[in-house]
């Protein structure tokens, strides 16, 4: 197939690499193209906008991180939707408001292009290993078309509904990752505190009822110091800020939720933006600094 994918970040450019490795044609585009050149080499072309990634594409993935970026790439001028042609498919990954999806979908449904929401969980280890947990919201039949692209990419594809419900299962996807990192976080300062060996913490804790994969994956990198992002704080950030919108709109209070929130935000604020999640702890060792 002919594909186009826009948005090579940290997840980005694993998840493009396994459909061109799949033996599909792709089209790239970054708004920082030197991102591109892995892919370019193996055989991906450039394209110098998202339209020109969409011309004459049989789907096109975006995978972004801001809610005005995905707007922009999809809707905007030299957008992607203006140049898919009808009968075409537009899978979003991004994380965005579910509203958006639902505007995106009305959009593409008005051009005769079938749209998915399909945010994704599993951060850079996942999208290198085509492991993702994919959540899915649009049609029936964007679902079929999309499914075969979207195995080559995670290991559990689901779909949850019409379009929005992939982003508002993201939503609950990010209250729970959030709240399982700060309580690694709490876990690891304790075992500090208290003289053990954390690794072996985390080796005896994971393997029972409080196992979970931050902390068999995340809380390594979290004793090692490793803060490299396999899914970054200002993007996590952004994902709490619209599951507290939505909870909002419902009406209802999550205080874990806000605490979370309120945590990344401060590391946000002092310069953390582009460490991984894992980084939670900085704010939790130092809350005169970060509060």
């Amino acid at each position: 197939m002919k594909l186009g994918w826009i948005g090579v970040g940290v997840m980005g450019r694993h998840m493009a690499a396994r459909l061109l490795r799949a033996g599909h044609e792709l089209s790239v585009h970054s708004r920082t193209a030197s991102r591109c050149a892995p892919l370019l080499a193996e055989g991906a072309t450039l394209a110098a906008s998202p339209a020109e990634a969409a011309e004459g594409a049989d789907a096109v993935f975006t995978m972004v991180g801001r809610p005005e970026e995905v707007e922009a790439v999809i809707l905007g001028p030299r957008g992607a939707l203006d140049a898919l042609p009808p009968g075409s498919l537009l899978v979003d990954c991004s994380t965005a408001p579910p509203a958006l999806a639902e505007a995106i979908a009305s959009r593409a449904a008005a051009r005769g292009v079938l749209a998915l929401d399909a945010p994704v969980s599993g951060g850079d280890v996942g999208a290198a290993a085509g492991t993702l947990s994919i959540m899915c919201g649009g049609s029936d039949e964007a679902m079929r078309r999309a499914a075969p692209l979207l195995r080559l990419l995670g290991s559990r594809v689901a779909h949850l509904g019409g379009a929005g419900a992939g982003q508002h299962t993201k939503m609950c996807n990010q209250v729970l990752a959030c709240s399982n990192m700060v309580g690694v976080s709490e876990a690891l300062l304790y075992a500090h505190a208290a003289g053990l060996d954390a690794h072996e913490v985390i080796r005896a804790i994971g393997a029972g009822a409080a196992g979970s994969w931050a902390v068999n994956n995340l809380g390594p990198r979290v004793v090692e110091r490793d803060f490299a992002p396999g899914f970054m704080i200002e993007h996590m950030t952004k994902d709490l800020g619209i599951a507290l919108s939505e909870a909002h709109r419902m009406g209802l209070k999550l205080p874990g939720l806000a605490l979370a929130h309120k945590l990344y935000e401060s590391l946000l604020r002092h310069g953390h933006g582009k460490d991984g999640t894992q980084a939670l702890i900085l704010a939790l060792e130092d809350t005169v600094k970060y509060t």
